[in-house]
């Protein structure tokens, strides 16, 4: 998809997205780093969202809340309801606090109501943790889990012979949206005269640990 593209393209020009020599979580060699944290500015953020709103649109999921985990999923949620609304889809947000607070509305709960079905938004997915910890609270208000929506999927095998986005997907039997992944990636490397050098070593990387 064309915003898929434009979206890695995106992410190079923020230096969100880099290529050399990375150890990851799970003591792999990578040849590229996503650090989603330096969209980090209004322009960026702006426009990162509305990437996200596209995924979500051209996805067809249905769901009543946006629901972005903290602390990373909460401007994602914010920033991707007011883009969805500019595409015509006002929809509900909500997000989780990591401490509980004891006066005003008290509670780990801020923004709309967990009702109906909940689309959970994050940067990525590494171990499922984040993931694990919405489907509770989302259960526990007595909402279902919808989806989940990323910027990158990096399709790679995490313990087994499935990624961690896989896991996910066959856990709760739900669909996980990712702006782009790295087929994407990989296609974009290809066209990009200036970044083709670094295309050996991520296809070499994504024949080794690819799903």
């Amino acid at each position: 998809m064309d915003f898929s593209r434009d979206f890695i393209g995106f992410a190079c020009e923020r230096g969100v997205l880099r290529f050399g020599e990375f150890t990851t979580k799970a003591g792999r060699q990578s040849p590229y780093f996503f650090n989603a944290g330096l969209f980090n500015d209004g322009e960026a953020m702006l426009q990162l969202c509305d990437f996200y709103a596209r995924a979500i649109i051209a996805s067809g999921l249905e769901f009543d809340v946006l629901f972005g985990p903290a602390y990373k999923g909460i401007p994602l949620a914010a920033g991707t309801a007011m883009m969805l609304a500019q595409h015509g889809h006002n929809t509900p947000f909500a997000y989780n606090r990591k401490e509980a607070k004891d006066h005003g509305e008290g509670g780990t709960l801020v923004g709309a109501p967990l009702k109906g079905r909940v689309l959970v938004i994050d940067d990525v997915i590494s171990a499922g943790t984040s993931v694990r910890e919405s489907v509770e609270l989302i259960r526990n208000a007595g909402a279902a889990l919808a989806g989940v929506v990323i910027a990158l999927d990096r399709q790679e095998r995490g313990q087994g012979e499935l990624s961690a986005v896989q896991e996910v997907e066959k856990s709760y039997a739900i669909p996980v949206v990712a702006v782009a992944n790295l087929a994407d990636l990989i296609a974009f490397l290809g066209d990009s005269p200036d970044l083709q050098r670094n295309l050996g070593a991520v296809s070499a990387y994504r024949q080794q640990y690819g799903i």
